[in-house]
């Protein structure tokens, strides 16, 4: 697929974007209407499968998945958020699992027959993951051969409880913080393992999960104890831009509905959108938006180019901040233009205006990417401090020399 240049997608990319539209219209809209709220659509997450969509979620780079998520957005969140769903849960086990891990739960992830789910929020410990109290407790020798039991509870699971299995992040101790945090692939019909779902504004699966002496043991091991961590800040770094693709098909499908609307109904002896504060509006709608997608594609593009460069958490901080604070801004401006229709049950920007909200919070609430880009800012500049401060060391030692 051809690179996105920074200023425009390729003529290839813009017509998969536009069938991907179509299929979210006119396939997979259906499908989710059919569905009840809060629960896992299997035959949506089928359909998913079939159009080879789920797979491509696992070879894709970072901008072809940003375009993906964007494109069924505008036509289904439904979809869009079955497919990211599964994307997360299973995403560590593609980079961090075992020949046999892969073997045994992607083709049925890919296939839309395995349901996946991100376990890393906790009651405690939602944004600062760092603090996850879920411990895992040795049980003869632990990671020297042994195994584990997990205690305690995970909440704001998407996904659960009708996951057939959960990345889990527990806490097993081998250092402070973040340094003491492992990753498991958790079979839900694990003795001890129990959950229930939580009755949430927007529609997708949301639960939360007890652990009662859950066994786990080195093979469910997702990389090395100790370095869970790192197996979740690498699945954030690539889904946080495509959170922000999400929220740009948001914005785009309100602003269209927003200029559709706008440019026929009739009010006060004429048309809507022949009123300056009603243009200049849309106009402010349209800027923003796609200020959203170029920082969203720049971000993806810096993690295509190098996943391990520093800037990457940074990029993707301020591509998710921006796209899913501007999504509200547009859809809650559209829901205002359009008048109390739009809060009717059923219609486009009503549905909207409930997805919109909770990715402000997910994935790292918009207060935790604000944090990420200044400390990486800073970082930067104490970096660019010491190398000054050596090359004047350097040249006042040269010159003594001379």
């Amino acid at each position: 697929m051809t690179r996105f240049t920074g200023f425009a997608l390729g003529a290839d990319q813009e017509d998969w974007c536009a069938r991907l539209r179509a299929l979210a219209a006119e396939r997979l809209r259906p499908l989710a209407d059919k569905g009840e709220p809060g629960r896992v659509n299997r035959p949506l997450l089928a359909a998913l499968g079939e159009e080879g969509l789920l797979g491509r979620v696992f070879t894709s780079g970072a901008l072809e998945l940003c375009l993906l998520r964007e494109s069924l957005a505008y036509g289904c969140t439904e979809a869009e958020t079955a497919l990211a769903l599964q994307g997360l849960g299973a995403y560590p086990v593609l980079r961090s699992g075992s020949d046999a891990q892969r073997e045994r739960w992607l083709p049925g992830v890919r296939a839309g027959r395995t349901v996946a789910a991100f376990a890393l929020s906790e009651p405690g410990a939602g944004s600062d993951a760092g603090a996850l109290a879920l411990e895992a407790v040795a049980d003869g020798g632990g990671g020297g051969g042994g195994g584990w039991r997990l205690s305690g509870e995970k909440c704001w699971i998407s996904n659960a409880p009708e996951a057939d299995f959960y990345t889990v992040f527990a806490r097993t101790g081998e250092g402070p913080g973040a340094k003491g945090v492992s990753a498991f692939l958790v079979p839900a019909d694990r003795p001890g393992l129990s959950g229930e779902a939580l009755d949430m504004l927007s529609p997708h699966p949301i639960g939360a999960l007890a652990f009662d002496g859950v066994p786990v043991g080195p093979a469910d091991l997702l990389g090395e104890p100790g370095r869970g961590f790192r197996v979740a800040m690498d699945t954030l770094n690539l889904f946080r831009p495509s959170v922000g693709a999400f929220a740009v098909g948001m914005a785009r499908a309100a602003l269209d509905a927003t200029v559709a609307h706008t440019a026929v109904r009739t009010a006060f002896g004429g048309v809507l959108g022949d009123l300056q504060a009603v243009a200049h509006r849309v106009a402010e709608m349209a800027t923003r938006t796609e200020a959203a997608r170029l920082l969203v594609y720049a971000a993806a593009e810096a993690y295509d180019a190098d996943a391990r460069s520093p800037q990457v958490p940074r990029r993707a901080a301020m591509a998710k901040l921006l796209a899913t604070e501007t999504a509200q801004y547009v859809v809650d401006h559209a829901v205002q233009l359009h008048g109390a229709t739009a809060l009717r049950r059923g219609h486009l920007l009503e549905h909207l205006y409930r997805e919109v909200r909770a990715p402000r919070i997910y994935e790292g609430a918009s207060e935790v990417q604000r944090t990420i880009i200044a400390k990486e800012l800073y970082r930067e500049a104490r970096e660019m401090q010491e190398a000054q401060e050596m090359r004047e060391a350097q040249e006042a030692q040269e010159v003594g020399e001379a």
